[in-house]
């Protein structure tokens, strides 16, 4: 083999080199997944947490309808306006989050953290808000139940339902 064949057989390898490095550094740049409930993938991030990768798929404008975000820790959070209807936030962190006219319909919040979130004019219709803390929140014009709506709140949940919105039962 003379040195022009050489030389072009290691510009070869170098070139194969280049690729796989820089492939290798795309699979690392990957580090949040944001996933629908059914596994498939919504959304991805660069980023290391899901709270700045909640942030940048809301500022790039994707829709986490159906999502699961549970145990996220998205303390305060700007939200207002999101489609998050369908989302799992069960165990999640919300915390000061503004949440005012965010679309929550048929969204999971079971044991999640909205001590002083705004859920100003938000859509509840359909949440569940089980065992989730809704302490000093604020939650003026939020919509729980729709226009003649058929959810029926029977009188044994009227005591669990009114502390959820955090009055006190003497």
């Amino acid at each position: 083999m003379d040195k022009e064949q050489q030389k072009t057989q290691a510009l070869l390898k170098i070139e194969e080199l280049k690729r796989y490095i820089s492939n290798d550094e795309i699979k690392k740049e990957v580090k949040l997944e944001i996933k629908f409930c059914d596994g498939e993938i919504c959304f991805s991030s660069t980023k290391t947490t899901i709270k700045e990768a909640v942030i940048e798929a809301i500022e790039k404008g994707v829709n986490l309808y159906n999502t699961n975000l549970s145990n996220a820790d998205l303390y305060g959070v700007n939200l207002s306006n999101a489609n998050l209807s369908g989302v799992n936030l069960s165990n999640a962190n919300l915390r000061y989050t503004n949440l005012s006219n965010a679309n929550l319909y048929n969204t999971n919040l079971s044991n999640a953290n909205l001590r002083d979130a705004n859920l100003c004019g938000t859509n509840l219709c359909g949440t569940n808000l089980y065992n989730t803390n809704l302490s000093n929140a604020e939650m003026e014009n939020a919509k729980f139940y729709g226009k003649g709506g058929n959810n029926v709140l029977k009188k044994s949940q009227i005591t669990d339902f009114l502390k959820a919105l955090g009055f006190i039962i003497e």
